[in-house]
């Protein structure tokens, strides 16, 4: 059973939202949840090793904890380019604003945004998804 679309949980709950996605929670895995799934946010996985500064989580634990809760629909990434990375919390469809030159990540709903046209797809392929990153820059 796949609980994903209830990702914003307290705390109490994260354990047995772990389970639910067929994740044994660790006490690693159960630190990194509650600071990423207790409300909706965007993050990189050195944003999140420094917030666990105070924990014993490596950064490949952080890396593959990451991994793991994106496979399970948990969190979903957002590539900014092939040396950037953000973690959301908000798995429901929408798109995003990068700043480049804050570095900062700002969610755009769906219906902010409009498609007036979709390709034709390669023949036997189907659309899983719809990632629209519009880059902006602040006004000198």
């Amino acid at each position: 059973m796949n609980t994903a679309t209830t990702v914003l949980v307290d705390s109490s709950n994260i354990t047995q939202l772990l389970r639910d996605n067929d994740i044994t929670p660790t006490q690693q895995r159960v630190e990194i949840a509650q600071l990423i799934l207790a409300r909706h946010q965007h993050f990189s996985a050195d944003e999140l090793l420094n917030q666990l500064g105070h924990c014993n989580v490596s950064k490949a634990t952080v890396y593959n904890t990451l991994g793991l809760f994106v496979e399970k629909g948990l969190v979903r990434p957002v590539i900014i380019d092939p040396n950037k990375v953000f973690y959301d919390s908000n798995i429901h469809e929408h798109h995003h604003f990068y700043n480049v030159d804050t570095g900062i990540l700002t969610d755009i709903p769906c219906d902010k945004l409009a498609l007036d046209y979709f390709p034709p797809l390669p023949e036997g392929t189907q659309a899983e998804g719809v990632d629209i990153i519009i880059r902006i820059r602040n006004r000198v």
